[in-house]
């Protein structure tokens, strides 16, 4: 169904193979954490959560994505590991200073967290360890920026010290 979904949606190939790397990066994360995960969640959330760039490709991607899931009637869950998969997630007054609505949009439950991180150590469909995200953050945002922070602590909570 989820594939169908895609082709539904005429999303591009890199996006649907960039979602599989994450699902199989998300369900590695995952079963440090079971039996107190939903892996079912986890999987579906990994290869939804970069639905949104059927329409979009900017960050408001995860909002988009998760409008098509709500208007197609999928679980609040999973809606909520679209659009809170962004970054280490995004707190209100950031959200604001990025056109987003003002809403926070930091992952809560341990499936959200698992679903973002692993978006975040996957580079296109390629493994990649926490240094390389937060270079590529670094050079991006600047130094000092607090979503570095949340990247760090994120990943400590979630992948330990899986830095490939």
């Amino acid at each position: 169904m989820i594939f169908q979904l895609y082709e539904k949606l005429d999303c591009p190939e890199e996006v649907i193979k960039h979602c599989q790397a994450v699902e199989k990066r998300a369900l590695t994360l995952a079963r440090n954490f079971s039996p107190h995960v939903d892996l079912e969640l986890v999987k579906n959330g990994a290869l939804l959560h970069d639905v949104g760039r059927c329409q979009s490709n900017d960050i408001s991607h995860a909002i988009v994505g998760a409008q098509i899931l709500k208007k197609m009637e999928f679980s609040s869950d999973l809606t909520r590991i679209v659009e809170r998969h962004i970054g280490a997630g995004i707190p209100p007054q950031e959200a604001l200073e990025l056109g987003l609505p003002p809403k926070d949009y930091t992952p809560q439950t341990l499936e959200e967290k698992i679903v973002a991180h692993a978006d975040n150590l996957v580079h296109y469909q390629k493994d990649v360890g926490l240094n390389f995200v937060l270079r590529k953050w670094e050079k991006r945002l600047g130094p000092e920026h607090p979503s570095l922070e949340r990247l760090t602590r994120l990943h400590k909570e979630v992948a330990g010290f899986d830095f490939l």
